[in-house]
């Protein structure tokens, strides 16, 4: 197994755990000393009243506004906060760094969870005009957690982290794997995450590499990454952000590897952006990154922005916004290419072993209830229920509606009173779809109560409005495949 240096020492890490639990500088510890008030203006980097609540200076009010404040504190008070790692091994690892007359942060130690830490660069925001390291390591930002949240949390024995950076999500990996690796192309992220990993007591196998480089010929039960997936001409400054790919290309990429990655049965979920070209359809080309893998499929946009947005938004990221020759060079291929939008969302794959997988792409922009991942794994659950089924079976089952399940109706008025123009059935949990249906269809959703084969309420249904009832039966097949899909209906047991 790769070994990697880590910020400190083994005993230096013990130590500044020894610090942190001392001094309760955990999630809860420092919600408990600032309270709501501060603790809210901390979330919107506004640390007025976390900096008055902190100005005795004890430990956790010293750590608090060196880590969380960004603050500049007198040694003695850091010294006296981190004890017993003494300053000079802080400083050697990097943890603190000497500013004006006194230390400050020298990395993101964040508080997680209950009792998690973090260990990342400090962020482009909290130093402006500071060029950020080439190999800058990433902390908690809005794609981890979109990627945290979406992970299929299901017991496995194997799981892996592609692009693991500061060590998130294998600290996550390893509260339902028993084996977690790790891989990264940085040789500093590793320091980092293997600082992560000690500091959490976890052990993890770390290794160096390019994407999945460092596993070939290994399967995994369970396989994670928040790749470096920002689309452009394939220049690469920041490590954490560019893949040295052209285009979309690392998506597609990680698609065709997923095969031989994972274990059967086995689930592989990352995070991704893809380019909608003028005049294709971007559903349409995202699916062909699947052709062949014999995967089944789940791909979900979740976020939609024009190249001008989009191209702020990444050299924004990096402290780069003041550079018109950049900002120009990669509008420039977005128009070469006819790129006239950039999608983000999240690809799910699961090796089912079935001859005839199922790829899905489409938009989900809507608000989703929590957790997104039960969401996820429980659309791959209803797969495996309708692909041993045909027409037959799935009427000869009873059905229940969806929990909540509501009815949204538009309609005009006119001469004769009240035209119904549209009927939705809108689904309040979950992935909180809608669907517009016809009467027909609401009849059959609102007759879902359990109690009777669905093959029988077409019956009536059919007697109802005279259509023979076989041709009724033959077109709910889809139609109700559609609507276990998407949850608006579930099978009861028998």
């Amino acid at each position: 197994m790769e070994r990697h240096d880590m910020l400190l020492s083994p005993a230096g890490v013990e130590a500044l755990r020894t610090a942190l639990d001392r001094a309760g500088f955990t999630s809860n510890g420092i919600a408990g000393r600032l309270g709501p008030t501060a603790t809210g203006g901390i979330a919107r980097n506004d640390f007025r009243a976390a900096l008055r609540a902190t100005a005795d200076r004890d430990p956790l009010a010293t750590l608090i506004r060196v880590f969380i404040c960004d603050q500049t504190e007198p040694e003695a008070a850091v010294a006296a906060a981190l004890t017993p790692l003494s300053v000079a091994d802080a400083l050697a690892g990097g943890i603190v760094e000497r500013h004006g007359d006194g230390l400050r942060a020298g990395v993101d130690l964040e508080p997680y969870g209950d009792d998690w830490w973090v260990l990342a660069d400090v962020p482009a925001s909290a130093r402006p005009g500071r060029p950020l390291h080439a190999e800058h390591v990433l902390g908690l930002g809005g794609a981890t957690q979109t990627l945290i949240g979406a992970t299929m949390r299901r017991p496995v024995e194997t799981a892996l982290d592609l692009g693991t950076g500061s060590g998130i999500q294998a600290l996550h990996l390893a509260t339902h794997a028993r084996r977690v690796t790790a891989t990264d192309v940085s040789e500093r992220a590793l320091r980092f995450a293997a600082t992560t990993a000690a500091l959490n007591n976890q052990d993890w196998e770390l290794l160096r590499g390019d994407l999945v480089a460092p596993v070939a010929g290994r399967r995994f039960d369970l396989v994670v990454s928040n790749p470096p997936f920002v689309v452009g001409p394939g220049t690469t400054t920041h490590v954490y952000r560019d893949s040295g790919r052209v285009g979309d290309a690392i998506g597609a990429e990680l698609a065709a590897a997923a095969p031989d990655l994972l274990t059967e049965g086995g689930t592989m979920q990352y995070l991704a952006n893809w380019v909608h070209v003028a005049g294709e359809d971007w559903g349409e080309r995202v699916a062909g990154w699947f052709t062949g893998t014999g995967l089944d499929a789940w791909v979900i946009q979740r976020e939609v922005a024009d190249p001008m947005a989009y191209v702020n938004l990444w050299l924004t990221d990096v402290g780069e916004a003041a550079d018109p020759q950049r900002m120009a060079t990669w509008l420039d291929w977005f128009d070469a290419h006819k790129v006239e939008a950039i999608g983000f969302g999240i690809v799910s794959l699961c090796r089912s072993g079935h001859a005839d997988p199922v790829v899905r792409v489409e938009d989900l922009r809507q608000r989703v209830e929590p957790p997104m991942g039960e969401r996820i794994a429980a659309w791959f659950d209803r797969q495996d229920f309708l692909r041993v089924r045909d027409t037959d079976a799935l009427l000869a089952q009873r059905y229940r509606a969806a929990e909540g399940l509501q009815l949204r109706q538009e309609a005009t008025m006119g001469d004769d009173g009240w035209a119904v123009d549209r009927q939705v059935l809108a689904m309040p949990h979950g992935l909180r779809w809608t669907e517009e249906v016809d009467p027909l269809v609401l009849a059959l959703v609102s007759g879902c109560d359990g109690r009777l084969a669905l093959r029988d309420q077409l019956a009536l249904l059919a007697a109802a409005h005279d259509v023979p009832a076989e041709e009724l039966a033959e077109a709910a097949g889809p139609i109700v495949a559609h609507l276990v899909e998407r949850g608006i209906i579930a099978p009861v047991a028998a």
